[in-house]
């Protein structure tokens, strides 16, 4: 394992004691398109998958660089890949946001879902891991996120999805990385909270397997029973359980995180609502601070 350094601790305890939440700025391939479209940026305004992540790429820079974007409510970002490897005025963007904005950054390493078998969809094969692993290192990074979905409450699909989780965080944590797990929960199940019972049991299972050196932190839908991962959130080998908004409106994500007491926020979608490129920067500001003003406060 990696040599842990200053500044890896002091981003873990900044990751486990922090207040403020997860700016999750991952959008892949499959989800720019409709990312861009919320955006104000038509499919018609780029030709090509180079024009599409370039307007991503300056989308996720007028974020990063927003007068609220900063370590006062927000604790870390997670990055598409392209985005570690892109830089902002000039400085790679792992780097700049750590040591410029105090935000800790971490990076998408999934390359997407199987079709669904048993309820769920388990993450496709990643051939490189260990490679992009050992970029990541270089580049600065803190941690992972790797996502999988569950459709419904099928208890051997469920712990197919889990075991395949900490398969793939095994290997994270031996690159001397923090994974963020992230079974998500589809928030339209029609047995979204005994899919959330069976999820919370299987996961602590396995988080009973793992030693003493091997931490890893939780992304999860928010639960339709209130605090259900408080056990999970108190387990010693959880740096801190976070709440995806899982196609919730900011109000609504921002309503129901408030009710779990030990879970922040790892919001995409609520945290992009209403930004456009064709906004001021002021109003562009004003809008981004509004839905990070809501985000922090729901997650405190």
């Amino acid at each position: 394992m990696a040599q842990k350094t200053a500044t890896f601790q002091e981003q873990a305890e900044r990751m486990t004691t922090g207040k403020g939440f997860i700016a999750a700025l991952d959008q892949s391939g499959g989800s720019t398109p409709k990312a861009l479209k919320l955006y104000g940026v038509e499919a018609d305004e780029y030709s090509g998958d180079e024009a599409m992540f370039n307007e991503i790429h300056l989308m996720r820079s007028r974020i990063i660089m927003a007068r609220d974007f900063t370590s006062a409510k927000v604790l870390g970002a997670i990055l598409f890949e392209r985005t570690m490897r892109g830089s902002i005025n000039g400085k790679p963007v792992a780097q700049l946001l750590w040591e410029d904005r105090g935000i800790v950054p971490f990076l998408k390493i999934d390359k997407g879902l199987e079709d669904e078998a048993q309820g769920v969809q388990l993450m496709k094969p990643m051939p490189d891991l260990e490679a992009l692993l050992a970029d990541a290192v270089g580049f600065g990074i803190f941690g992972t996120k790797e996502r999988s979905v569950i459709q419904e409450a099928d208890a051997a699909g469920i712990e197919a999805v889990v075991a395949q989780q900490f398969d793939v965080a095994r290997v994270v944590v031996g690159a001397g990385l923090v994974p963020i797990i992230e079974p998500e929960v589809n928030i339209h199940s029609k047995t979204k909270a005994e899919a959330e019972t069976l999820l919370c049991d299987a996961i602590l299972k396995h988080l009973g397997a793992l030693d003493a050196s091997q931490n890893v932190m939780l992304k999860l839908t928010i639960p339709t029973q209130a605090n259900i991962y408080d056990v999970l959130a108190d387990h010693p080998r959880v740096l801190r359980v976070v709440a995806l908004s899982g196609g919730y409106s900011t109000d609504d994500a921002c309503a129901k995180l408030a009710t779990n007491g030990k879970m922040i926020a790892s919001f995409s979608r609520a945290l992009t609502e209403g930004l456009s490129k064709k906004q001021s920067d002021a109003d562009f500001n004003d809008a981004l601070g509004a839905n990070i003003d809501k985000i922090y406060q729901a997650s405190l």
